[in-house]
């Protein structure tokens, strides 16, 4: 800053300074309170109605919005396409699901459950022991980022409803939010609900310039501050606190207002005693707002008890459905049926969710490059490649642009994995493990193509609209360093080494960590869909018979697709690499591949194919290459602190 199934829990099937307060008898809106579709299974599409409405149905500026009449024209403007099948398929395996969950539960119900019920309050009395309320932990987030960076350019824009992004839409302004329409949705919907709306090209080296301002003031407060997207970051005021003799608000106050002073932008900011709810109260009084939850057990408790799940970073649409399906609307209803939750979506979602009731998150905030790291990889979206020598091509480009990446962050692999969507949408993992851990493209071309072929052969006709390769059992391969005496200091791979005490740095792990993980997998896997259905609804409404080989100018702006988060980007370097910068502020998503092959023979030898010249990202010449490694090395998170 969207596959469905990625949000489900890994063992589950699996102005103004407006005056900020605490919380004392104030909660969100329920989702009761705030006009929704309904849900109900009388009507086979109401659920995929709900489902259409995104991600972001929660996003700031909403709570006005009629989501049933919004539902309405998402569902008749995108019915008939690939997008819309696609999510209908994954809407009727949803319900399947549910029902298969309410059925155990109705077993559960016949049974004698006590020791299930003590192991969870043995559980609760566990993580309580380890609350911790000592800490101040605030959550900035910038106000509609893009369109505010846009609006200093032109402050005409300010007062009508206007947006950033052509296919898919990336920021809405408030004004246009009020109409429904927010990011991540189809441009041709968005236009449905508010004919008058402006959007805007994306303009990645503009952002770029702005994000560097507001970091400076960010690592004035606390120079560990976490990125969490190109937009938000997480800090930790305890120890700024504490030696300028200032309050929680009071500092976030400053803060927020020396922002705005040197950027003309605005945040909004939660401030709490851990991560999970400074992200949470970020959302109550944007834009340009500050909320505190007092940090104190009862007022956190209390809190919780009334708040909506979806509500909660890492609960999707996914996961927020079947919840509701057992009776569990807001973090309150969880206790309820805590003895079921383990036996009905496994032992990491009973986790995540006795930490979601009890109001429970990290307190330890450092940047980004500092956490583990599980995997690296890169992936692609892409108009249907069905020719085998095209899909070679492909997969050698892939090969070369992961070396890059390993050679950037220095690891290599022991095991290689092949992720590929067909036009159907149906997503296929195939992994390897080679003889030795491989991290150069000839090596991760090698192996990975005899999956390929497998693939091909298995399915006549193959189309790909997706292909990516990731590494996973990393090792480093950073040079050891030399101490006084000369003797060569070994380098704990961050992998499996965890320190053994705070002072080293012992990493925190919390059961969120997986859930986060999807949710944003979820938001950027229907980012590029949306993107496909925006280029077919171009097509369709196209005069121009050579549509297909001649991409109108919306798309033809995007037609590089971005090898971190797939979605197609401006065709020129400038925008192209300044994009890449934005995505690169956030850890590399983890995933678990689910489908898994036997290691096929990897003595034989295949000839790297001859890649065609051509134009566009995909078909960049070789001399070109080393302009973009040169690039790479130079990049910088959003979020991050620079050498000066």
């Amino acid at each position: 800053m969207l596959d469905d199934e990625a949000t489900d829990p890994p063992d589950a099937v699996r102005q103004s300074s407006r005056a900020s307060n605490d919380l004392v008898g104030d909660t969100f809106r329920s989702s009761a309170d705030r006009p929704q579709p309904s849900r109900t299974l009388s009507n086979e599409h109401n659920s995929l109605k709900y489902h259409l409405l995104g991600p972001s149905l929660t996003k700031a500026g909403q709570d006005a919005v009629d989501q049933q009449k919004v539902s309405e024209v998402i569902y008749n403007a995108s019915k008939g396409s690939k997008f819309f099948n696609n999510e209908e398929a994954k809407d009727r395996n949803l319900t399947e699901k549910i029902n298969k969950i309410l059925a155990r539960k109705r077993q559960l119900e016949k049974l004698d459950l006590t020791t299930d019920l003590r192991r969870a309050d043995d559980y609760i009395a566990e993580l309580e022991l380890v609350r911790d309320l000592s800490q101040v932990v605030v959550h900035i987030d910038c106000d509609a980022f893009y369109a505010a960076v846009e609006e200093l350019d032109r402050p005409e824009l300010r007062e009508v409803p206007m947006a950033v992004g052509k296919g898919v839409l990336t920021t809405c302004n408030y004004h246009a939010r009020k109409f429904g329409c927010r990011s991540g949705m189809a441009g041709f919907v968005a236009m449905k609900l508010c004919p008058q709306l402006i959007c805007l090209p994306l303009n990645f080296e503009k952002y770029s310039a702005k994000a560097q301002e507001v970091r400076a003031v960010l690592a004035k407060y606390d120079p560990r501050f976490e990125s969490a997207s190109c937009d938000e970051a997480y800090l930790n005021l305890t120890q700024y606190c504490h030696d300028h003799h200032i309050g929680p608000e009071e500092a976030v106050s400053q803060l927020r207002v020396e922002v705005h002073d040197r950027t003309k932008i605005t945040v909004s900011a939660g401030i709490a005693a851990n991560a999970k709810l400074a992200k949470i109260a970020s959302n109550r009084n944007k834009p340009n707002g500050q909320f505190r939850i007092a940090s104190d057990r009862q007022t956190i408790m209390e809190f919780m008890n009334r708040l909506p799940t979806r509500k909660v970073n890492g609960i999707g649409r996914v996961f927020e459905r079947e919840l509701d399906a057992i009776g569990i609307k807001t973090c309150g209803d969880i206790y309820t049926l805590r003895a079921y939750l383990s036996k009905l979506f496994g032992q990491k979602a009973f986790q995540f969710l006795m930490h979601c009731y009890l109001g429970l998150g990290r307190t330890k905030i450092q940047p980004a490059e500092d956490y583990e790291r599980k995997s690296i990889g890169t992936e692609s979206t892409f108009r249907e490649l069905e020719s085998p020598d095209a899909l070679r091509e492909k997969l050698r480009y892939t090969a070369e642009e992961l070396e890059s990446d390993l050679k950037r962050t220095e690891y290599k692999g022991r095991t290689l994995c092949l992720k590929i969507k067909l036009h159907t949408y149906e997503v296929l993992t195939r992994q390897v493990a080679p003889p030795f851990a491989i991290h150069l493209a000839d090596d991760l071309y090698k192996y990975s193509l005899p999956m390929l072929e497998k693939l091909m052969k298995e399915i006549p006709n193959m189309k790909l609209r997706l292909m990516g390769l990731r590494v996973t059992h990393i090792v480093s391969t950073k040079k050891p360093g030399i101490d006084f005496f000369g003797r060569h200091r070994t380098i704990p791979n961050k992998t499996t080494a965890k320190s053994s005490t705070k002072d080293e740095g012992e990493w925190e792990v919390w059961p969120e960590t997986e859930f986060e993980e999807a949710a944003r997998q979820e938001r950027n896997d229907e980012m590029n869909e949306l993107e496909q259905l925006s280029q077919e609804h171009e097509k369709e409404h196209s005069n121009d018979p050579n549509t297909e080989d001649a991409p109108s100018p919306a798309t033809a702006e995007e037609k590089w697709p971005c090898p971190i988060c797939s979605v197609p980007q401006a065709s020129d370097d400038a925008s192209f690499n300044s994009h890449i910068d934005f995505c690169l502020s956030r850890q590399t998503i983890k995933e678990a591949v689910k489908q898994t092959t036997p290691s096929l023979p990897l003595n034989m030898h295949t000839p790297k194919p001859q890649p065609t010249k051509r134009g566009g990202k995909r078909g960049r010449p070789k001399n070109e290459s080393d302009s973009m490694d040169k690039s790479r090395e130079k990049r910088r998170a959003f979020f991050s602190i620079g050498n000066a």
